[in-house]
């Protein structure tokens, strides 16, 4: 089963035409997933790759095309009205990859689909991928995925796939693997995603990967304690990361006590999560973790 994603998703591409939105709109149709449109203004009629339809809207598409999710590869000054468009025409689902979306933007655009019914995953984040339903969203590599019953949640895009890796490597697959994405401000959060995990029927074991930065973590910490009954296994980078210094992720920096990766640890360790030591451990704590499971 999985989450967020499954053999129902209609994925729709806003910025198919240009040179990321095409290349990651054929990684997906080659992994299985099921594009029914692109948009680009100015290009409706065309074809992407003589059977996918081009839209100068989004509201145009889903009526044409019954698409449930969007997928956004926009430059950062439109990413957000992109977001909105999506919102507007309402899809339910939206994921944006885009990097570099101005904090004031993604501030203004969050409190705007708050009361709408729409979930927004990112930005500046791999997507997400249900290998079960072959269906991915973003740029995750399709290959490396194994469908099973482990769930992963990350910040980091590079992680998500090393820990994938490192799980499909030792023959452990997983139900679905979301990016939530590394800036200040993002659509949906870890506790957003422990929860689907906790309710999802398919999903065993939650590998979680947090960083430095901001208090997310603590959040997540909180949930599990209260609310998650399966297990955890938590890896939290940045331990090294000097105060006031941005560590990659426009979120991964030091702004107090809370933010530092020492902080988060101690948060997970206190929820009962298994402390993964390093990110060459990420399989072989899952793995333990499920042997003791049985």
């Amino acid at each position: 089963m999985g989450i967020l994603l499954n053999e129902e998703s209609r994925i729709l591409v806003q910025g198919i035409t240009g040179r990321e939105g095409s290349f990651h709109a054929r990684a997906g149709m080659a992994y299985g997933t099921n594009v029914v449109a692109g948009v680009t203004p100015g290009r409706g009629g065309q074809l992407f790759e003589e059977q996918v339809p081009v839209f100068d809207s989004v509201a145009q598409a889903v009526a044409e095309t019954a698409a449930n999710v969007s997928l956004i590869f926009v430059p950062p000054p439109f990413a957000p009205d992109a977001i909105a468009e999506a919102a507007d025409a309402g899809v339910p689902l939206i994921a944006c990859i885009t990097e570099g979306v101005p904090v004031q933007d993604m501030a203004r655009i969050v409190r705007y689909i708050d009361h709408k019914p729409v979930r927004l995953i990112g930005p500046n984040c791999p997507g997400m991928i249900n290998p079960g339903a072959r269906c991915k969203v973003g740029i995750m590599p399709g290959d490396i995925h194994l469908p099973g019953r482990v769930g992963v949640v990350s910040r980091s895009g590079t992680l998500t796939y090393e820990a994938v890796a490192q799980l499909t490597h030792r023959g452990i697959g997983q139900s679905s693997c979301v990016g939530i994405g590394g800036d200040p401000i993002i659509g949906t959060s870890f506790v957003d995603i422990l929860r689907l995990y906790e309710a999802d029927p398919d999903t065993d074991l939650i590998v979680f990967i947090g960083e430095i930065g901001g208090t997310m973590e603590q959040e997540a910490a909180a949930c599990i304690k209260a609310e998650i009954s399966k297990p955890v296994c938590t890896l939290i980078v940045g331990a090294t990361a000097p105060p006031g210094k941005r560590m990659g992720h426009a979120g991964a920096i030091i702004t107090g006590d809370s933010a530092r990766a020492e902080a988060k640890i101690a948060a997970m360790r206190d929820a009962g999560a298994h402390i993964i030591p390093t990110p060459a451990d990420i399989g072989a704590t899952a793995e333990a973790v499920l042997g003791e499971m049985g």
